[in-house]
């Protein structure tokens, strides 16, 4: 077993059966399942408008160079810089060179999950620059010294009291501060920073190819004062976020709002079509626009994997996936989480390292079926399933096993050649091992169901 995957095994066990962690956890995906069973009721058709949203994804994967080029135009119109980088090393080149050029002292974040992928806090931080994440759960994890634990809800494996006891400790802030008293005391800290900083740096939930435009949403507030008070602006944007035109918000924005916290819409959506005018007070001097590969072309490449690149990163799937909730987003050690992370991960580090991740599915097909654009996330994981065992070479004991297994599973007088006695004696010696400790033994009958049946029903 390759060591990646023992320590993925390892904390799988430690987290799963951590019972007030999965209390916590089950208690706030609760949460968000009741806010989105209610904002789906605001959709005529729901279906329909899943439907619509994997069409217009489609379309753009049939058109996406020509629709990125479109966008590169039309944001350089705007008064945009736009740079194009295959890796994660060109990018951070670029933001270097921003750094320098305007002696950038502070940094203001908005959340951003590609960012997430560049490591680019810790780049930062080696250079120097003070970062201040700002949304609010983004600055709890960071506080804590941890990375997202999901992809919308960053501190999501915290309690209240979790939080009061980290604001206690990193501010002195009393122990028993309720949620609204951290919420405020954050807030007000965060002011003096986003007045100081020299930068902000967003990612982007949607490129409008018609307009040369970067769609933001966010509930707090904090996105528009990154984007507002810094004289530079730096959105970083991964190529697949790109939408064909101006009006497909009006379906993207709902769905992403339902399935990501159950609103109907959320409480900030911004346009943001270039640094500001000379009639305009607020906005950056400079706006830097970074299109961003990292493995997306592989995925691309790939029949059927492509359809991942329709993600609107609203982490439904996460919330219903059972094996999700079991052992939490940092057993992953992936940027991308639960169903989609583990579909994609291979393909966005260019490695196999994380290949073994979509084994850790039951593929119940929840995920599927709560795709707000129609993703087949449970056939994907199939499909990945089939081409890393098709290209895995099978140890000798491995094939005879296997083949010897399959023989018997396909022949009732070959599995009842040997009797309940034996098959108990061995489920409480070896097969305990593998069935697991912490299960109770399997139990065999005497007879067989089917031998049981006809007694019963002569």
């Amino acid at each position: 077993m390759e060591e990646r995957e023992k320590i993925f095994k390892a904390q799988s066990e430690k987290v799963g059966f951590d019972l007030q962690h999965r209390k916590v956890i089950r208690y706030n995906i609760g949460q968000y399942n009741q806010a989105v069973k209610r904002g789906k009721n605001y959709f005529h058709s729901l279906d329909a408008a899943k439907e619509q949203a994997s069409d217009i994804k489609n379309y753009v994967l049939d058109d996406i160079e020509r629709l990125l080029t479109q966008f590169e135009e039309k944001a350089v119109q705007n008064g945009c810089e736009i740079y194009w980088a295959s890796t994660a090393e060109e990018v951070l080149e670029c933001v270097d060179r921003a750094i320098e050029i305007e002696q950038v002292k502070r940094v203001v974040k908005m959340k951003s999950m590609v960012s997430e992928e560049l490591k680019l806090n810790e780049f930062l931080e080696k250079r120097d620059v003070e970062v201040n994440e700002t949304d609010l759960g983004e600055f709890i994890v960071q506080q804590a010294g941890e990375r997202p634990y999901h992809i919308l809800t960053p501190a999501m494996h915290k309690s209240k009291e979790d939080v009061a006891e980290l604001f206690n400790q990193k501010f002195g802030m009393d122990e028993n501060s309720k949620p609204e008293e951290i919420a405020e005391f954050v807030r007000d800290y965060l002011r003096e920073k986003f007045c100081a900083s020299d930068l902000g740096i967003t990612g982007a939930n949607f490129l409008i190819s018609e307009t040369g435009s970067v769609g933001l949403t966010e509930n707090e507030g904090n996105g528009m004062m990154t984007f507002s008070w810094p004289r530079v602006l730096l959105t970083i944007a991964g190529i697949e976020k790109i939408l064909p035109e101006w009006g497909d918000l009006d379906l993207f924005w709902p769905l992403l709002s339902v399935h990501g916290t159950g609103q109907q819409i959320t409480a900030y959506n911004t346009i943001l079509s270039g640094p500001k005018r000379e009639n305009e007070a607020d906005g950056p001097e400079r706006m830097i626009i970074i299109l961003f590969d990292g493995g997306r072309t592989r995925l691309y490449e790939e029949e059927q994997i492509d359809q991942t690149l329709k993600c609107i990163r609203c982490g439904a799937c996460l919330n219903a996936c059972p094996v999700y909730q079991t052992i939490g987003g940092f057993t992953y050690e992936t940027t991308y989480t639960g169903p989609i992370g583990s579909v994609i991960s291979s393909y966005m580090d260019g490695t196999e390292d994380t290949g073994f991740l979509n084994f850790a599915s039951s593929l119940c097909g929840k995920c599927t079926e709560v795709c707000p654009v129609k993703i087949p996330l449970h056939h994907l994981l199939l499909l990945n399933r089939k081409k890393i065992v098709e290209g895995h070479k099978s140890k000798g004991v491995e094939k005879f096993f296997m083949n010897n297994y399959k023989k018997f599973m396909l022949s009732r007088k070959k599995l009842e050649r040997v009797n309940a006695g034996w098959k108990n004696r061995a489920m409480k010696g070896v097969g305990m091992k593998v069935w697991g400790p912490r299960r109770s033994p399997l139990v065999f009958a005497k007879t067989s169901f089917s031998k049981s049946w006809v007694k019963k029903h002569p």
